[in-house]
Formats: C-alpha cells, structure tokens, sequence
C-alpha cells in the first residue's frame, strides 16, 4: 500500500510539474511575441527620424533594463540573447551608423536634423536560442 501512495503522488508531482512546463513556456512565448510586436510592426514601413528616434530609445531602454553590455567604444555587445542592435543608413554620405552614435552625441539633434526625413526597416534578424529580436536596419529612403 505505501509503494502504491509513492507511485501515485510521484505521477502526480510528474503531471503537476508538465503542466506547470506547459504554462510557463507558453508564458514565456507570449512575452516574447509582445517584445518583439513592438518592433515588428515598423518592419517595411516607411516612418519620419522622429519615429525611427522613438525605435531608437526603446532599444537603448530595453538593452539598459537587460544589463547588455558595451564594448570600449559604448556599443552594445550583441552576445547576449536580449540585445537588440539597430543600424541606420544614411543616404547624405552612405555610411551605416550604430543607434549608439546617434544616441550617445544626442538624440534630439538626431531628431532636429532627421525629423521629416522618411527611414525604412529594410532587415529584422532574430536571436536564434529565444526567438528575441536582435538586430535591425533603417535606410534612408528621402533626402
């Protein structure tokens, strides 16, 4: 009788801990979906600098809330599965810019010299072990 009660409360410990699995991952895909909706939805759209400036700052928030660390040039390192990295494209001299640089030398003048400038998100790129968005594009589209 008693190995009938070990069994029985072992299976029922089993099925308690799967269905708790079973609720957190679904939990945890959820989240992730939500964080990444947030970027997702300026994928292909055109937006103003003042709105690619609004992507800019949550990146900058969401990698300070993560702790993501910077290299010795105030980059973030892109080896953490919650950073998200983001690279613009200016047409007015063809370079590719971090968010940090626009970031780090202010992002109003960022806004006063882009504002009604259009940017497209021309690339999305995805953390391959948490699905998490980590990098994105934005070219220049109008000058």
């Amino acid at each position: 009788m008693k190995k009938f009660i070990i069994i029985f409360i072992t299976i029922v410990i089993v099925i308690l801990a799967l269905i708790y699995g079973y609720f957190t991952y679904n939990d945890n895909i959820k989240t992730i979906k939500q964080e990444n909706a947030v970027y997702e939805e300026y994928y292909q759209k055109e937006i103003y600098g003042a709105d690619l400036a609004t992507v800019i700052n949550k990146a900058i928030n969401s990698n300070e809330t993560n702790y993501i660390e910077k290299d010795n040039k105030g980059a973030y390192i892109e080896n953490n599965t919650n950073s998200i990295k983001i690279d613009i494209h200016i047409l007015d001299n063809d370079t590719t810019y971090n968010m940090e640089t626009f970031y780090n030398n202010g992002i109003d003048k960022f806004v006063e010299n882009y504002n009604i400038i259009q940017f497209k998100c021309t690339s999305i790129e995805y953390h391959s072990e948490t699905g998490k968005i980590k990098y994105m594009l934005f070219e220049q589209i109008t000058t």
